[in-house]
């Protein structure tokens, strides 16, 4: 046999050997998409996940903010209701290094530098607020406007952004406590009327600390909170495509009606005025 021959043999086999590879690649999940199941997106949350960001622990719904924005960017993505599928993951697997086995992941990440070495994170869908926690029977629980709470006394925890929220938009000087938890205990035993803290913290007072907790109203969004973003595995050909979508939603106006819908109509909590 010729060395000319060999090469071409060798060439032959090569390719043969290629193509084969390729075809079992093709048909073991290689998908063009780049989700993790070609035709479909996969959406992950907290097991149990809470209201006002998923209503009854049921995602699938649509019901709560985030499953609601989440099913937003899917459709800006071309993929219908029937298309996503739901899976849950812990908050802090979501975030560590590794492969995971979903496409986007959604359970109030803030976006951090730290975050998006280990992990892609999208732009903000959410940009937090501050939010007034109270009880059905303190004198506050009906002070919706900005002249009826400047009255309150109104405690915060100390080191937090709220102290400067309550006092450019209140014009008062809040109660500073050394925690949340020492601000709650302060509510109970009517130390204080109310408590100003962001606005996912006012949900999870109100519901898990306080047993005849409400939030009462948020102030006017100022820009300046934690921003939420989807979270996506390492270098996914995906997280572009999230942006792409939440600009979209932003600029339509979608963001912001799912924002009064979500996390103002259906909680009545009203913007302070």
């Amino acid at each position: 046999m010729t060395r000319s021959l060999r090469f071409t043999l060798a060439v032959a086999t090569a390719a043969v050997a290629a193509l084969a590879l390729t075809s079992c690649a093709a048909g073991s999940g290689s998908n063009d998409d780049g989700t993790v199941t070609d035709g479909k997106l996969t959406i992950a949350t907290g097991e149990p996940a809470y209201s006002p960001w998923i209503e009854d622990n049921k995602p699938e719904s649509g019901k709560g903010f985030e499953s609601a924005v989440a099913y937003a960017v899917a459709k800006e993505m071309g993929y219908g209701k029937s298309d996503v599928v739901w899976k849950r993951s812990t908050f802090d697997s979501a975030i560590a290094p590794g492969p995971k086995d979903w496409d986007l992941n959604v359970q109030q990440f803030s976006i951090d530098a730290k975050r998006k070495k280990a992990v892609d994170m999208s732009s903000a869908y959410y940009t937090t607020t501050q939010a007034v926690v109270t009880t059905s029977t303190s004198k506050a629980v009906d002070d919706t406007s900005i002249a009826a709470l400047k009255k309150d006394a109104i405690g915060v925890a100390t080191g937090s952004t709220s102290i400067a929220s309550v006092k450019s938009v209140l014009g008062i000087t809040p109660q500073v406590f050394n925690s949340n938890d020492d601000a709650v205990l302060a509510l109970k035993s009517g130390q204080i009327d109310a408590i100003v803290t962001d606005l996912p913290t006012a949900f999870y007072m109100a519901a898990a600390q306080l047993d005849d907790g409400t939030v009462s109203a948020q102030f006017p969004s100022d820009g300046t909170g934690d921003q939420f973003g989807f979270v996506l595995p390492k270098g996914s050909e995906l997280t572009s495509k999230v942006d792409k979508a939440l600009k979209t939603l932003k600029d339509d106006g979608t963001l912001e009606d799912l924002q009064t819908k979500w996390l103002s109509s259906e909680t009545n909590t009203p913007v302070l005025k």
